[in-house]
């Protein structure tokens, strides 16, 4: 393992450590969350200018239940804070929860999802993402979420992904 993926890693965890793998309801009470499907989004190209980053997504959501099909959506991920650098061939890829099994339908993935954001690249690199948000803010992108990608970049800092499902 390169010291890059250990630093990465360790941010990675650090902050699923911080901010748990459950969310918290209104009245502080811990609430579960229920496997709904899978996210997987390829990032577009992008360079890191110092204090920010946006790329482009585009993602297919493969639910678990049986008779959805496959959604397809695009967006975009914003990170503030420290990004410095250059990547392509990025991907990334969340099980997607909700409080219940019961709560997902067709296009219930639109939405902003905020969370902090660590990654690091020399070569082939790895990062890690912990999103809450979506419709009405009940679903959660798997607390740490682990991206691929090429090039020479550092990132670390606060994240947002605007996703918005197309039809079709």
């Amino acid at each position: 393992m390169t010291n890059a993926t250990k630093l990465t890693l360790g941010a990675a965890l650090l902050s699923a450590t911080a901010f748990g793998s459950t969310a918290m309801a209104d009245d502080n009470e811990t609430v579960d969350h229920a496997e709904i499907g899978s996210l997987s989004c390829d990032v577009g190209d992008g360079t890191g200018f110092v204090f920010g980053s946006t790329r482009e997504l585009t993602c297919t959501f493969n639910p678990i239940e049986e008779g959805l099909e496959d959604e397809t959506y695009v967006g975009e991920i914003n990170r503030w804070g420290v990004d410095i650098g250059k990547t392509q061939n990025g991907q990334m890829s969340w099980l997607v929860l909700a409080p219940t099994e019961q709560e997902y339908s067709e296009g219930g993935l639109n939405g902003s999802y905020k969370g902090v954001s660590a990654e690091a690249t020399v070569g082939v690199g790895a990062g890690a993402n912990l999103m809450t948000g979506g419709s009405e803010n009940t679903l959660a992108l798997q607390p740490l979420s682990v991206n691929t990608q090429t090039g020479v970049n550092f990132a670390v800092g606060v994240g947002e992904i605007n996703l918005q499902r197309v039809e079709g």
